[in-house]
């Protein structure tokens, strides 16, 4: 006898747990670890008792933030294939990543606060970027755009040290450019282009 799941939640608290997730993500990418649990539900405009009800301590919530950040960006993936072709789907989502990987920086103080505790937020973190990516590289191979040489991990480490080599907000239009250099070397070339 399975035991039956968590119980869905109401269209009010699905609400609160993502104004929650969206403003804990801004604190604590911006105010670091010590950010007060009251401050953050002050601002998500609920009381304290609701934010321990979803999140029972701050690595929870931390935990749940980051965690949170990466399925959206995950699943976008398949939002920007229907809107899009595969190249420039690819390229939109590179500079969604790239904001991603900003925040997950700035959230570094306190995920290492939830590392201290013993979890290990970044668990499936690798397996779910490497999915996202190669449904949507997977879609420009098949549509005869992008070459089929190329891994998704291949494209996960070039974008890690391209955002890493950029990592000051100064250096977002570089950045921009290095992301394009890439998706250029992505694309098939034009018949009778030289190297």
């Amino acid at each position: 006898m399975s035991t039956p799941g968590p119980k869905p939640l109401r269209a009010d608290a699905r609400r609160n747990r993502e104004r929650l997730l969206d403003v804990a993500v801004r604190a604590f990418s911006h105010d670091g670890p010590d950010v007060t649990l009251d401050a953050i539900a002050k601002e998500a405009g609920v009381g304290i008792g609701t934010l321990y009800r979803h999140f029972p301590t701050r690595e929870a919530l931390i935990e749940a933030a980051y965690r949170n950040e990466l399925v959206k960006l995950c699943d976008v993936a398949t939002e920007l294939l229907k809107e899009m072709p595969p190249d420039v789907a690819l390229r939109a989502w590179m500079d969604r990543a790239a904001g991603y990987l900003a925040t997950k920086r700035g959230m570094a103080d306190a995920l290492r606060v939830v590392i201290a505790a013993g979890a290990n937020p970044y668990e499936n973190s690798r397996d779910l970027l490497i999915g996202a990516i190669g449904t949507l590289l997977g879609a420009g191979v098949e549509a005869g755009i992008l070459r089929g040489d190329v891994t998704a991990e291949d494209l996960l480490v070039g974008m890690n040290g391209i955002c890493l080599a950029t990592v000051e907000p100064d250096r977002r239009e570089q950045a921009g450019r290095l992301l394009d250099l890439l998706m250029d070397g992505l694309r098939h070339a034009e018949a009778g282009a030289t190297a």
